[in-house]
Parts: C-alpha cells; structure tokens; sequence
C-alpha cells in the first residue's frame, strides 16, 4: 500500500475525490485526520486489488467516492458504488475487492 506523504490543511475546502490518485496495480492511502479516537483515511484502488479478510478492534465506516468494490462481511458480500455505505462492525471479518478503480473514505472510531 503506498501512502502519501501530503496532508490535508486545517480550515482548508477540498474535494475528497480529486485529494488522491490512482496507481497502477497498487492501493494508495492518504491520513485525512489522526486522532487518539479514530481515524479517517481516504483510499485509491487500482481494479483487482484488495485487502484479505482481516478483523479491526473498532467500528469502520465506508464510503464508496467512485467506482464499484465487493465488500464481504461476516461471509456477506456488500456491492457498493459511488455513494453507497456501509458499517463494518468491530471485531467481525471484512475483506474488499475492487471490481473496478474506487475510492473511498474511511473513517475509524476507536472510543
């Protein structure tokens, strides 16, 4: 996963689609806002790529920017699109593929 080094301005107005770029063959991230009580990250994927099944101690929300990914969770398949959504619940299996070049925003609250 390749992540940039460019940070978002404080009171600044962007868009968040246009804030990253695709990479070939590649996922790239970007750190919108790290804090001790979640995160948020803006995310690029080239099509194919994907994150195996893996589990997180918090709460995820996904939000799709563009583009078309499978999200599984709990061994349920979740097809998103350019503004679709979903929760992934703590502590429970969740896997993405790209069936096509997506974005998306996630944000992560840990308390």
């Amino acid at each position: 996963m390749d992540n940039t080094k460019d940070e978002f301005l404080s009171a600044g107005s962007f868009l968040f689609r246009e804030s990253i770029s695709y990479s070939d063959n590649a996922i790239v991230s970007k750190l919108v806002i790290k804090m001790p009580g979640g995160n948020i990250t803006l995310f690029a994927f080239d099509k194919g790529q994907e994150l195996s099944e893996h589990t997180a101690p918090f709460n995820a929300l996904v939000q799709v920017l563009e583009g078309k990914v499978r999200i599984r969770i709990d061994k349920k398949d979740h097809y998103l699109e350019e503004g679709s959504s979903v929760i992934m619940p703590a502590n429970v299996p969740h896997a993405l593929y790209a069936t096509e070049r997506f974005k998306m925003l996630l944000t992560m609250i840990k308390a």
